[in-house]
């Protein structure tokens, strides 16, 4: 069941709304993603790992821009996350953003969904 926002804050460019769907902590990211906003999600999400939930679920669709730092942040916490017996979930990225993962390689360590509803429903 979905119990609304738990959490919001910006910094600079970026937005991070937390709520909580069932077990999971679904973290909407919007704006620009970088090394100046970077810690940001970074608080977020190991905020959400170390009040109990270990399964992640990243909306990205909201996200416009996001570098090597930003993916470094989903890094860092997909390993505290499954440290913690869950994982990340990214959902609904844009091409920009999307790129960055084909281009590292990194979508293969992420499970990547089409849209929220569909990480949502996994």
């Amino acid at each position: 069941m979905d119990r609304g926002t738990v959490g919001s804050a910006s910094r600079g460019r970026l937005h991070v709304e937390i709520r909580q769907h069932g077990t999971s902590a679904v973290v909407t990211v919007a704006g620009e993603l970088d090394h100046h906003t970077a810690d940001l999600l970074r608080e977020s999400l190991e905020g959400c790992v170390d009040d109990g939930y270990a399964r992640l679920v990243v909306d990205c669709s909201r996200l416009e821009f996001m570098d090597s730092t930003g993916l470094n942040v989903l890094l860092g916490a997909r390993l505290k996350a499954e440290a913690a017996g869950g994982g990340v979930h990214l959902a609904g990225m844009q091409p920009v953003v999307a790129r960055v993962f084909e281009i590292t390689g990194a979508e293969a360590v992420f499970t990547v969904h089409d849209t929220l509803d569909a990480a949502l429903a996994d």
